[in-house]
């Protein structure tokens, strides 16, 4: 179809932009301040919902509870400094981008880091669609009408986000970098607004401060610590994203790991010094959050808003414009909070298809230098969960974090094992030292997370968390066939060390003829320019007089191979043709049998589907027998050739000859 290429190149130009050659693949590295927003807008991005997620658990046990908040967003915050103490260790001996897949692979042996790949990859998807689905919930906090469009809306951002990280990582880098820094410094005036005011005697007060909680039941003794469990495990959302900075370190600026590490850092500082900030002024204006039905005084119909919006609410004052900036900003952040995914997803996929346990068109970079096709396969998984999810975060997040503990448990294990293995040949005593040292930070975090780990899987299981349970095996077990197919396949292709270049001992050719036309001869001209050992033409008998003038044609015009028909009783042309291809193998089974096809070359869509059907067919059969060749002999048509090489031809065709002159006078 010529012009549907040409158009869709045209359309990739403009929204994705001009090739980039290989050669500039160190220009899309990103410095510090680039590579913050783009790794570590989710970790930053979860300020926004973690404290809800603490206090909406809470609530099962009524307000007398939410005393606890403190006390379990403590645990949270001391959680996301150890790991990420402990991912520091990890970019400074694994600077290759392998992430937790490598140092597990490594470390732990290929069934271990495939289970890590498997749980990454499940958390990723999930890192989209709940960023996305909560990004578009917050939204609507300020702008209820947008609550009926939820999943619409959603989807359109994610395809939004994707056509941005299509264009290169150099540019979603700075297309989210202003978003990000906007977000950090509006939660920022937020907080230090709010101190101020209770500092200078002017209490806050959410609009839910008068709300009663009804509670869910009584809770003492094993229920209580299991409430509480469940709190911290919601809470724990907030570290989701850690792992992100680890998994692309090669997109940093030399020195990779050093600024990888110090970007690890100002994370980890920024992220908990929000997580505090917001949740110390949650509590201080009493904001009631819990699910619209256990909320006494909610009026009806309506949907409770964000913590984070009845915090700015009662900062800044519900008609203040910094409150709907906030509000803006916190959408925003947390919409691309799946930039984090999109730039770790696709990595993690092209090491794997090096690996072979994914399908190879993943290892290559687009022409943007991106991994154009992770990126794609990234985005289709996360709208299928938004829409199946109904762009529900409370659904969603159900699912959310036992991927990334898991791959958090596997890599500080291994990380383990990586220092035992370095400090059993090490002599230096400082080395030894720094070693030490950094394998008792990596076995603090092994043994938290893998906590972690089974109050997660024990608070959630039941609530969702099963889907994500059932999915990593099933995703480790189709990387392991992909890998078993790839391994077997090499295994099958590869010539043994005596294997000799053999000729087969003839040529047989066949050249398919249904009428005596223009492609059909251009056909027979090509085969017996191949200088077969034997060359005949074929057709089928379908219609005895057709085939009649067929043979008279053929004679007439004096065409030097023989034809030959085959019977058709039943009006078939594929299954006679078949079948006459493996006699001539049964007959000759040292020979190569080659069949030539014309087939025409059209211009339009819809041409296409009155030509070449049977050719289609044909060519789908003949390709499974042994030792068969089928080669397509194309005559374009006057509708394929293009506007301008028909000028180009119109124009030769009208230029008169030019006359020899005479010799005479």
């Amino acid at each position: 179809m010529p012009g549907v290429p040409s158009l869709m190149g045209m359309t990739k130009r403009v929204l994705v932009g001009q090739p980039m050659r290989s050669e500039m693949l160190g220009e899309a590295t990103l410095p510090k301040k680039i590579a913050l927003p783009v790794f570590a807008s989710d970790a930053l991005s979860s300020v926004a919902y973690a404290t809800e997620e603490i206090l909406v658990v809470l609530s099962a046990g009524g307000l007398a509870f939410f005393h606890y908040t403190w006390y379990i967003a403590a645990a949270v915050g001391f959680l996301m400094l150890v790991v990420v103490a402990s991912y520091r260790q990890n970019v400074h001996a694994y600077p290759s981008g392998g992430g937790d897949y490598e140092v597990a692979t490594t470390n732990l042996g290929p069934k271990v880091g495939l289970t890590v790949a498997s749980a990454l990859m499940v958390d990723y998807t999930l890192t989209v669609a709940v960023s996305t689905a909560a990004g578009v919930a917050n939204l609507a906090s300020a702008i209820p009408a947008l609550n009926a469009h939820a999943v619409l809306i959603s989807v359109l951002v994610i395809a939004v986000i994707t056509l941005i990280n299509l264009r290169g990582v150099r540019e979603s880098g700075t297309a989210f970098a202003i978003p990000t820094y906007c977000f950090v410094a509006a939660v920022g005036i937020m907080i230090i607004w709010g101190v101020l005011r209770i500092a200078t005697g002017h209490p806050l007060e959410s609009e839910s401060a008068h709300y009663q909680i009804k509670a869910a039941g009584s809770y003492g003794g094993l229920a209580l610590a299991f409430l509480l469990l469940r709190a911290f495990a919601s809470g724990c959302t907030a570290l989701t994203g850690v792992e992100a900075i680890s998994n692309g370190v090669p997109s940093f600026k030399p020195p990779k790991s050093k600024n990888a590490a110090t970007t690890l850092a100002l994370l980890g500082g920024i992220a908990v010094s929000m997580f505090a900030g917001v949740t110390a002024l949650a509590l201080a204006a009493h904001v009631h959050a819990a699910d619209a039905a256990n909320l006494i005084g909610l009026p009806s119909g309506e949907t409770p808003r964000t913590v984070i919006a009845q915090v700015g609410r009662s900062v800044f004052g519900g008609a203040s414009p910094l409150f709907y900036i906030l509000q803006f900003v916190t959408a925003l952040i947390l919409v691309l909070a799946a930039n984090t995914a999109f730039n770790g997803f696709p990595v993690l996929a092209s090491i794997l298809s090096r690996d072979g346990y994914l399908p190879r068109q993943l290892h290559t970079r687009g022409d943007r230098l991106a991994f154009s096709n992770g990126i794609l396969l990234l985005s289709g998984f996360a709208i299928t969960l938004v829409v199946v999810f109904k762009a529900s975060p409370t659904r969603l997040i159900q699912l959310y974090i036992v991927g990334v503990f898991v791959s958090f448990v596997c890599s500080q294990t291994g990380m383990i094992r990586h220092w035992n293995r370095l400090l059993a040949t090490e002599n230096d005593r400082a080395a030894r030292n720094r070693m030490l040292r950094s394998r008792t930070i990596n076995a603090v975090g092994a043994g938290i997370t893998a906590i972690v780990l089974a109050i997660v899987l024990a608070t959630k299981f039941m609530a969702g968390a099963w889907i994500v349970v059932v999915a990593m095996p099933l995703i480790w077990l189709l990387m392991r066939g992909i890998q078993r197919h790839y391994y077997s396949v090499s295994v099958e292709l590869t010539p043994p060390p005596d294997y000799k270049v053999t000729m087969p001992s003839n040529n047989y050719a066949i050249v398919l003829v249904s009428k005596l036309h223009l492609p059909t001869l251009r056909a027979i001209g090509y085969a017996r320019a191949a200088r077969p050992s034997r060359l005949e033409a074929v057709t089928v008998d379908l219609d005895s007089a057709e085939t009649e003038a067929l043979r008279r044609d053929w004679e007439q015009r004096d065409i030097p191979i023989p034809l030959t028909v085959i019977a058709s009783p039943y009006r078939e042309i594929t299954r006679p043709i078949v079948d006459y291809v493996k006699r001539l193998r049964t007959e000759n089974p040292n020979d190569i049998v080659t069949v030539y096809i014309p087939e025409y070359v059209l211009g339009h869509w819809w041409e296409q589907l009155l030509h070449n059907q049977s050719a289609l067919r044909l060519k789908g059969r003949l390709l499974f027998q042994r030792r068969v060749v089928v080669a397509s002999v194309p005559y374009q048509l006057r509708s394929a050739v293009s506007r301008q090489e028909r000028v180009k031809q119109q124009m030769l065709n009208q230029t008169p000859a030019t006359k020899t002159p005479s010799k005479s006078g």
